[in-house]
């Protein structure tokens, strides 16, 4: 598999209102800057969008990790928190909080679990991007 990849994605705006995005053979987002930054909030910002391709790609890479290992789970749930602050190059994510949450049945190698969610989170092609340090909390949970 060749892993020279190019993904495309337009953006486009009037003088006022929302930003809508383009991917071709996707449907439409529309974004607007978050309340925060004088935006009307209630849709999805830069920020919450850069938020949830961390989380996306972590469930992805245990995914593909958890596959290719051969094990098994019943699901997995992460949040991601990115910290925007001041920094010396201006307003930028200084970091983000990646929680992953893993549910497994009782006979699951739990020390195996925890080791496959690390993994994952060094798979992960966006965090790997990004300048921002990502922190890993886990939770593995029997159900």
């Amino acid at each position: 598999m060749n892993f020279h990849h190019f993904y495309t994605a337009t953006a486009s705006a009037e003088p006022a209102g929302n930003v809508t995005l383009n991917v071709d053979g996707l449907s439409s987002l529309e974004s607007a800057a978050p309340k925060e930054f004088g935006g009307p909030g209630g849709q999805w910002s830069p920020e919450d969008l850069l938020a949830a391709a961390v989380a996306d790609c972590f469930v992805l890479s245990f995914r593909a990790i958890a596959a290719a290992s051969k094990f098994s789970y019943k699901d997995i749930h992460c949040t991601a928190v990115g910290e925007l602050n001041k920094a010396d190059t201006g307003v930028q994510f200084v970091g983000f909080k990646v929680a992953a949450k893993l549910t497994v049945d009782g006979e699951t190698d739990q020390d195996r679990a925890a080791n496959l969610l690390k993994k994952a989170k060094a798979a992960c092609f966006i965090t790997n991007s990004l300048k921002a340090p990502a922190e890993l909390e886990t939770e593995i949970v029997v159900g």
